[in-house]
């Protein structure tokens, strides 16, 4: 029997199952069996010839499959992809100072706003849970403070989850939810915020408890904010594993678990914090890590945008290898990484910290194919002279379809998108606010 992950909106066509268990001996075998236990299901993996359809994606164990592989009793598969037979819509949240916008429209074209909300507060995040629907923003009033909302549809009424709130004997209240992301278990869901902590969610966000692990560290008395302040921005889950995760800590650096968040220990080596006096980088912290992405496919591989700094880790986050060689500037905010090949990330390189604009007066993503080895700049569309914008952390997103489609934000309010994986460019939507995450749904 293969184990068979499904996400909505397979999931309702299976009584809600979230995994079922079905007989094969090969990849096609267990989807044909996977449609006679659940007759809802047929025709939505496999098309009339029983082959895996054009726009749905299967991965066995990490791995993308055509069908005709072999499967034992301790494999697994996962169904992702536009099941209904595909679609060129697109759908992309984008958190700005002044709201969050839904932008719709053809991958390929300008995107329509279909609708806002939190008119005049700071959306920080958000994000559509792509194994539930459910939407989650975090949302910071300019008065009243920061909390996190969710939805079923972003055009109608979003609720307040309960939580994160700190513990009474921390002495410490949430300042800013930087990030939400989904986990590797049923419903679980982290949050990172500003004072450096980790949030979890067992109900898929609708309560939260703080990670006592992270939270209690002895060197917590060491840490100190950079510029943004002291915050957990960047939250790396192992894909099909739960205990192991790994996070970004501005200015202190990457945090790894392996026991689900009891123990954590730091990963730091092999990064070169320029702007310490030079007798000072030996110490273990310090670090002003920017972002962090890991490779699905081989979760071992983390790539790390840092403050002076381009980095890859092949030891799931301990020790660090430049590779900025071949970039106009490693300094920068936003990353992103393929899900479908582990050598290919992006990032979009900014002058310098004390000028935060794109480098060298010209708006490039540039992409790296083989690792960091080299790096290619992909500029087809974007402007190439007197181009000063700034693009930060959480503004920069991919989907997981194929071919890739990128966005990416500005705080000059535009929106720029790609759907052939950054080869060529357009302008998806302007005259928006400062913009302060871009996630495609």
């Amino acid at each position: 029997m293969v184990t068979v992950r499904l996400r909505p909106p397979l999931r309702e066509r299976a009584e809600g199952l979230g995994e079922v268990r079905v007989p094969g001996t090969t990849v096609a075998e267990a989807l044909r069996a996977l449609e006679a236990d659940h007759p809802r299901l047929a025709g939505w993996v496999l098309d009339d010839r029983g082959r895996i359809r054009e726009h749905v994606a299967v991965f066995l164990d990490g791995e993308r499959v055509s069908g005709d592989e072999a499967v034992a009793g301790d494999d697994r598969l996962e169904i992702v992809g536009a099941v209904s037979g595909g679609s060129d819509e697109a759908e992309v949240l984008v958190g700005t100072k002044k709201g969050l916008f839904v932008l719709r429209g053809p991958r390929g074209g300008a995107l329509r706003i279909a609708t806002r909300a939190f008119a005049g507060q700071s959306v920080e995040f958000a994000i559509r849970d792509p194994r539930t629907g459910r939407y989650l923003a975090s949302v910071t009033h300019g008065q009243f403070g920061p909390r996190v909302f969710w939805t079923e549809d972003p055009a109608g009424e979003w609720e307040q989850t309960d939580g994160p709130r700190f513990p009474e004997d921390t002495d410490a209240s949430v300042e800013r939810i930087w990030v939400i992301t989904p986990g590797e278990a049923e419903d679980l869901v982290y949050a990172g915020v500003d004072p450096a902590a980790l949030f979890e969610s067992r109900d898929g966000g609708m309560t939260w408890e703080l990670n006592r692990g992270l939270w209690d560290q002895p060197s917590r008395s060491e840490w100190i904010p950079g510029l943004g302040g002291l915050m957990v921005h960047s939250i790396c889950p192992w894909p099909g594993d739960p205990s192991r995760l790994a996070v970004g800590i501005s200015a202190v650096g990457v945090w790894v678990t392996e026991d689900g968040g009891a123990t954590w220990v730091v990963g730091n080596e092999g990064i070169v914090p320029r702007y310490l006096p030079e007798e000072a980088r030996s110490q273990p912290l310090g670090r002003c890590i920017h972002h962090l992405e890991r490779a699905p496919l081989r979760p071992e591989r983390v790539f790390m945008q840092f403050h002076g700094g381009v980095y890859r880790s092949d030891d799931a986050g301990m020790t660090w290898t430049s590779i900025a060689e071949g970039l106009p500037s490693d300094f920068g905010f936003p990353l992103v990484v393929d899900p479908r090949d582990p050598d290919s990330a992006y990032v979009i390189p900014l002058n310098a910290d004390a000028d935060r604009v794109s480098a060298e007066g010209r708006l490039r993503v540039f992409e790296t194919r083989d690792a960091g080895g080299t790096w290619t700049a992909r500029s087809e569309g974007l402007p190439q002279s007197d181009a000063y914008l700034t693009i930060l952390r959480q503004a920069f997103g991919a989907d997981a379809r194929d071919p890739m489609a990128l966005w990416f934000g500005a705080t000059s309010g535009e929106v720029y998108g790609s759907d052939d994986a950054g080869a060529t460019w357009h302008l998806a939507a302007r005259d928006l606010a400062p913009v302060l995450s871009v996630r495609p749904s």
